[in-house]
């Protein structure tokens, strides 16, 4: 199962990216796959706020444009949303700990307790992750990014 990073997201649809030729055909052949492909709300969320942000993105979309991409994805059969469980706490205050995870890296905590609990494998292109040891961590565009 792989749990995907909003950076990853963003830089499909963010065609002035440099990453987005390697990103949008990744995302696309991903979500047509069989293997699980989960998402966080809060990762949901971070894809709506930047993409429709005039000052953060080149071309913004609009708030029906975004919702229709976010619907795309979680109609795939392949697509669901991860939850914290009752796991989740005991998890997160250990990587916040070990992984001493302040300020804006308490969220990379987040969804990397989330992954942990859940067996997942995070796809990211943010090396910050690298932080939490116990956490499976993939860079799918390195290859080709």
């Amino acid at each position: 199962m792989m749990l995907i990073d909003a950076n990853i997201l963003i830089y499909a649809y963010d065609g002035s990216s440099p990453l987005h030729h390697a990103a949008k055909p990744w995302l696309e052949k991903t979500l047509s796959g069989a293997e699980p492909i989960r998402m966080a709300w809060m990762t949901i969320l971070a894809f709506l706020r930047i993409t429709t942000h005039r000052k953060i993105f080149a071309n913004p979309y609009s708030v029906s444009e975004a919702a229709a991409i976010v619907n795309d994805w979680l109609a795939q059969p392949c697509m669901g949303i991860l939850q914290p469980t009752a796991r989740h706490w005991p998890i997160l205050t250990v990587l916040l700990r070990d992984g001493q995870a302040t300020g804006p890296l308490v969220m990379d905590a987040y969804l990397a307790a989330l992954a942990i609990e859940h067996g997942a494998t995070l796809c990211s292109t943010d090396q910050d992750f690298t932080r939490f040891n116990r956490l499976k961590l993939v860079n799918p565009l390195a290859a080709t990014g």
